[in-house]
């Protein structure tokens, strides 16, 4: 991470020392070390796929406007938003040329992939959010494009270090893409619920996101109580007892339940895939992580 700009390295050392659960380059280790001895290949994939996770969670600070991450201030709260963009790319890049000084060709077509596909997610969700009539089908396109999508990419990445049947790295990306659609439920749980997890409660209503538990409870909701409930996510989403309303219309409609359901059917479905890998101590350390990331507090 060392740059001849003092002013990067500041930011840099700013970032590595907030530095989150890392659960990406975990995912990475794991599947590698479910197949053979991880690999010098397996270490550029977890670097690289954290580099380019860091890399995005600046760049969505600045879009979304957000003053603080993981409970400290965000990159663009202390160095403003042009400073920000630019370090997100400059994450971007060392990530990218991990992956080129060590021609690892393959490990770059996975990760670049799924920054295309990152992208694609967040342009369709804000698409979607200006008319507030996401379907569930499309909410679940957005979530694998946009959060499952790096988190398959850790899996058959961390899977390609370690061999070369494109059959075993595929079952790997599927595995990774349904623990991270499981992974981005949870997430959307917590706008819900009562427990504090270092962002406050209701943000994504406020920022017009339409998530499961949402988009349940507006379905099976009259058409005059959808009209109102849409009208507070349009025009009242910064009111706090209007959210608040939102929270409890979406608590007493049933939609935490069913999501929570879909979440731990998705999570199943990684699981069976694990099961058809030979039993290992790496075997156990993944499916400890998979219940990790869906029954986590925070």
């Amino acid at each position: 991470m060392k740059s001849h700009v003092p002013l990067l390295d500041k930011i840099t050392y700013y970032i590595v020392k907030r530095k989150g659960k890392q659960v990406r380059p975990m995912f990475v280790f794991l599947s590698a070390r479910m197949l053979a001895k991880p690999s010098e290949s397996t270490y550029h994939a977890a670097s690289m796929v954290e580099l380019l996770h860091t890399a995005t969670l600046v760049h969505d600070d600045v879009v979304d406007d957000s003053f603080e991450r993981r409970g400290f201030f965000s990159i663009n709260a202390l160095w403003k938003n042009k400073i920000a963009v630019l370090v997100g790319d400059y994450l971007l890049s060392r990530g990218l040329l991990l992956a080129l000084d060590n021609k690892e060709f393959q490990l770059l077509s996975i990760l670049s992939t799924a920054v295309k596909m990152m992208s694609e997610g967040e342009l369709l969700q804000i698409e979607k959010a200006r008319n507030l009539d996401i379907k569930e089908e499309v909410y679940y396109e957005v979530i694998r494009q946009k959060t499952a999508s790096l988190i398959a990419a850790a899996c058959s990445a961390g899977a390609a270090s370690a061999t070369e049947d494109t059959k075993v790295i595929e079952q790997f990306r599927l595995f990774g893409e349904y623990i991270g659609m499981a992974f981005q439920i949870k997430d959307d749980l917590f706008d819900f619920g009562d427990i504090d997890v270092g962002k406050p409660l209701g943000i994504d209503i406020k920022e017009k996101k339409m998530t499961l538990p949402l988009i349940y409870a507006l379905q099976n909701a009259p058409r005059s109580q959808r009209r109102y409930i849409i009208n507070i996510i349009k025009n009242h989403n910064n009111d706090k007892h209007k959210v608040a309303e939102v929270i409890d219309f979406v608590q007493k409609s049933g939609g935490i339940e069913y999501s929570n359901e879909v979440m731990i059917d998705y999570r199943n479905r990684a699981i069976l895939i694990l099961d058809e890998f030979k039993d290992s101590p790496s075997k156990s350390s993944m499916k400890d992580l998979v219940f990790f990331v869906t029954e986590r507090k925070k």
